[in-house]
């Protein structure tokens, strides 16, 4: 199946190339499906829908007409949905841990990685992914160029955390101020002042960053730094904001606590990575400020406990007791006071791996918040969070992304059923650990389409 795609996927970029030369956008034209469009608890039924080289130009209840050879596409029986969108990953980061990437990987093992995850996630039905730090400009601007296959990118650069915070990831040993595996390649990068916060986050731009990654609390699994810290100065969050303001960009913030969330709120930032002791106060204080969330739902799976890197390290079990303690009522608050909510998967393993939980974290969504509002989730949610890196700052200005509407870009799924019956067809799995490999793309995501070029058809 991979050969096919990609073979197709050369062809139709040299296609559209010499169209564009000769000023006749290439068209394909969606006929009988039923649409999704990102926005309504709905489907259009019997629709039309005609893509103009990369955007959609018409949508339709009858017939539309086309030029003469024109790509047909009879999608009787399938709903036509925008490509989903990925909020929180993180592509350059293998594994298996954070001293071995630390330790033992060079920039090849990265590379390579991140090309696989890339090509993982597209197949994966994700069309946009915004990647929540680690990578620099280099892989976006390979897929951009057609010599990658993977999805619309939006890398934050560099973590930016406090010596023994969240994204310290040197060794044990390592002297204050040393540069680390991490630190040399841009993925990770101490900052310990408003001096050193203004320096690499202006480097993160520099290397090709669309928005800014602050790690503000600590986490479960990681070595020297419990989930409730609060990491850095409110000067140095508000530093990082101001870079970012600076770009036309925003900060995104790893926070935890109820006390992390409402300081990254009051200093700007305006997209909530995790937010677990999120409850109504927050949601008045996100509402107000037009901010976003972003939350992993495996963090309340009933089996987290036995996740081995949790179970067999003692430090990371008592973090994690006390961590779902204090978070269990995440759930009913956002059912109760909602806010607009980002899909997020936060993956850091290998490509089967992170296969896995993708599709587990499709599922959790829709079994705690059903499927109208998992849709808006991995569609139209992302992509107005796409549209905070700004106009200049946005390597893609030109349209809207997670949504079908005219002028919209040509980021399209052909999905075998009706995702708001049954969501199984977005490409869900029943299991996270010990699952079995899934295949690299879901049978039921029949067609996937990137900016008008088709990466998969399976009809």
């Amino acid at each position: 199946m991979k050969k096919v795609f990609l073979m197709s996927t050369l062809a139709m970029v040299t296609s559209m190339a010499v169209s564009a030369e000769d000023a006749a956008l290439p068209q394909t034209v969606f006929k009988n499906v039923d649409i999704f469009n990102g926005t309504e608890n709905k489907l259009y039924e019997n629709h039309h829908v005609l893509v103009e080289g990369n955007k959609i130009k018409a949508i339709s209840a009858k017939e539309i007409k086309v030029n003469e050879g024109a790509t047909v596409i009879d999608g009787t029986g399938k709903t036509l949905t925008p490509g989903f969108i990925e909020n929180h990953a993180h592509l350059m980061l293998m594994g298996p841990s954070l001293p071995a990437m630390e330790a033992g990987s060079t920039w090849e093992d990265f590379a390579i990685h991140g090309t696989r995850m890339a090509e993982m996630y597209l197949l994966q039905g994700f069309t946009t992914v915004r990647d929540a730090g680690g990578a620099n400009g280099g892989l976006r601007r390979a897929i951009d160029a057609g010599q990658v296959v993977g999805p619309r990118y939006y890398p934050s650069g560099a973590f930016l955390s406090t010596r023994g915070g969240h994204a310290d990831f040197a060794n044990y040993t390592a002297p204050v101020g040393e540069s680390s595996n991490m630190s040399r390649l841009n993925m990770a990068q101490e900052v310990d002042s408003v001096a050193e916060v203004k320096k690499y986050a202006r480097n993160n731009f520099r290397m090709g960053a669309t928005q800014l990654k602050y790690m503000q609390s600590g986490g479960v699994v990681s070595a020297f730094d419990p989930w409730q810290l609060l990491a850095g100065s409110p000067e140095e969050l508000a530093a990082a904001v101001g870079v970012a303001d600076s770009y036309g960009s925003y900060v995104m913030a790893h926070s935890y606590r109820k006390e992390a969330i409402l300081g990254a709120l009051d200093a700007g930032v305006m997209s909530i990575e995790h937010g677990f002791a999120f409850d109504c106060d927050i949601a008045e204080v996100m509402n107000d400020k037009g901010a976003y969330i972003t939350t992993n739902l495996t963090a309340f799976d009933p089996g987290l406990m036995d996740i081995p890197a949790i179970k067999n390290v003692p430090s990371s079990f008592r973090k994690a007791k006390s961590a779902t303690e204090t978070f269990k009522n995440y759930i009913p608050n956002m059912k109760k006071c909602p806010v607009p909510r980002g899909f997020q998967t936060d993956c850091v393993g290998s490509v089967d791996a992170c296969n896995i939980q993708i599709a587990y974290e499709k599922k959790l969504n829709n079994d705690f918040f059903g499927p109208y509002e998992s849709m808006k989730t991995l569609t139209s949610v992302g992509g107005e969070i796409a549209t905070l890196t700004g106009d200049f700052t946005n390597p893609y200005p030109e349209a809207k992304l997670g949504v079908i509407e005219t002028g919209a870009y040509a980021d399209i799924l052909l999905l075998d059923g009706n995702p708001l019956e049954d969501f199984s067809v977005v490409g869900t799995g029943d299991k996270w650990f010990g699952a079995e490999k899934r295949p690299e793309s879901p049978e039921t995501i029949k067609l996937i389409m990137k900016d008008g070029v088709i990466y998969k058809n399976t009809l």
